[in-house]
């Protein structure tokens, strides 16, 4: 005998019934335009280097660079997102070779810029870390401390090279207080008030930075603890938050991504402007290496990930994928 009115009534399964009707009730779309490329460059080498930590992640040479940008555009990809990597022997206390106007971040930003145009946009890590022979992200003080303020110098010369030689956007990581102003400042003040700034505005000490220190040849010793944020801290983002958009920051960033989407959620919630969030070195290790374990279905897994980072609020993520994904997109 036929029931009517019984038990359920509501049947969301109708909106999952089919590939088609998925797709069609989707609340969140990952499009090649939301992805930015991260990618590094090394100075000193005639042939790619492979980071054993991040399979199939490479450091590139000037022209294995040049072709990297050129596949992104090809696939749509929004950005590209440059890392140096110096020869050991130019690093030094004050992380000089960062702000040589020939140095090798420099020359890929004019390289990038010659290859691809303004049909990507060609950001720059504006950072000390690479450059350093302690490895932190500024100058350190008498007492082996990172001294902020006259770190702040050392990125007002960072941030005037890097836009002579062509970058779109510079991104200041090292979590120095006050570090956008004075980038902003250093910016105008020398005619490059086109020059956008995406502020790391929510960058955790994290364990998951692992594989990126053999990516860009850390020589850190210690930890990063008096600057980066604290993992247990949500509050203490929207004041750094606050004081960026302040202080003038175009866009803003959390990073790393998957741990901290809490923390996303929250800033995309807070703001009026852009909001990146970099799914990062340790996060692509872990899929990786499940993934060649068998554990894990690489593909859905990569695609399950950067939706969780665009549900959360990302209207920009980084992620090394990028190339890749955007091309199956």
């Amino acid at each position: 005998m036929t029931k009517y009115g019984s038990f359920p009534g509501a049947r969301p399964r109708r909106l999952r019934t089919t590939p088609a009707m998925r797709r069609m009730v989707a609340e969140h779309r990952l499009h090649p335009a939301d992805l930015i490329l991260p990618a590094f460059v090394r100075e000193g080498i005639s042939e790619p280097v492979p980071i054993s930590a991040m399979p199939g992640v490479v450091q590139h040479t000037r022209d294995t660079l040049r072709k990297a940008a050129a596949e992104a555009v090809g696939a749509g990809v929004a950005g590209i997102m440059l890392f140096g990597v110096p020869e050991d022997a130019k690093k030094d206390a004050a992380g000089t070779a960062g702000t040589d106007p020939d140095g090798i971040l420099q020359l890929a930003i004019r390289d990038v810029k010659e290859e691809v145009g303004d049909d990507l946009v060609i950001m720059s890590d504006l950072c000390l870390d690479e450059y350093t022979d302690h490895g932190h992200c500024g100058v350190l003080d008498a007492g082996g401390r990172v001294d902020n303020d006259a770190t702040l110098e050392r990125y007002a010369e960072m941030a005037q090279v890097q836009a002579d030689a062509g970058v779109h956007v510079v991104a200041p990581s090292g979590m120095m207080d006050g570090q956008v102003g004075v980038v902003r400042d250093a910016l105008d003040q020398t005619g490059h008030e086109d020059t956008s700034i995406l502020a790391y505005t929510a960058k955790y000490s994290s364990a998951f930075y692992g594989p990126f220190r053999e990516a860009v040849g850390s020589s850190l010793q210690g930890d990063r603890k008096t600057y980066q944020q604290d993992p247990a801290n949500l509050r203490e983002s929207l004041r750094e938050l606050a004081l960026d958009l302040e202080e003038g920051a175009d866009m803003v960033m959390v990073k790393p991504a998957l741990p901290y989407l809490d923390v996303l959620a929250k800033v995309a919630d807070t703001v009026d402007v852009p909001v990146a969030a970099y799914q990062i070195s340790g996060e692509y290790a872990m899929i990786e290496a499940a993934a060649e374990k068998g554990w894990i279905d690489r593909d859905k897994a990569i695609l399950e990930t950067l939706t969780g980072i665009k549900r959360a609020g990302a209207d920009m993520i980084l992620t090394y994928w990028a190339t890749e994904v955007a091309r199956g997109l």
